[in-house]
């Protein structure tokens, strides 16, 4: 039996220890009962940035804004990224227009723009919306997928 893992409810922010080999298990969160590793993206927030960070299972960011073209574009790919990694790879979306502080503190200069943290610290960083074979390699490259 391995250690398990902490992972951050993406609705409640609370913190879940959740086994390793229960991951695929469609685990549901102890404090609001959601599902904690939803095949979807979620959104982050100035508030909620900090805890998501702290998950063991590492996290994929992508950072845009509503009136940016290709974001729009970008959004089913990473969609289907998320449903790809589930288990894997946490997906999150932050609004950089509404988020202007928080997306100062990371440095954003394009939209849309990709980091991925694992530990919480910042481990790569992509510009630009990728197709997503190239999404997938770029992650593989990383020790994800």
């Amino acid at each position: 039996m391995s250690e398990p893992l902490l992972i951050p409810c993406p609705a409640c922010n609370g913190l879940n220890r959740i086994p390793t080999e229960r991951l695929a298990d469609a685990p549901r969160c102890g404090r609001c009962k959601s599902a904690v590793l939803p095949g979807t993206p979620f959104e982050l927030n100035q508030a909620s940035f900090a805890v998501q960070l702290r998950g063991d299972l590492p996290l994929l960011v992508d950072v845009w804004a509503d009136w940016c073209g290709p974001c729009k574009a970008f959004a089913p790919t990473f969609q289907q990224a998320a449903s790809q990694l589930q288990g894997r790879c946490r997906l999150g979306k932050l609004d950089s227009e509404a988020n202007p502080q928080l997306a100062g503190q990371l440095g954003i200069r394009s939209i849309p723009s990709l980091i991925l943290f694992r530990g919480g610290v910042e481990v790569a960083r992509q510009a630009g919306a990728l197709p997503l074979p190239q999404l997938l390699a770029w992650l593989r490259s990383q020790g994800i997928a």
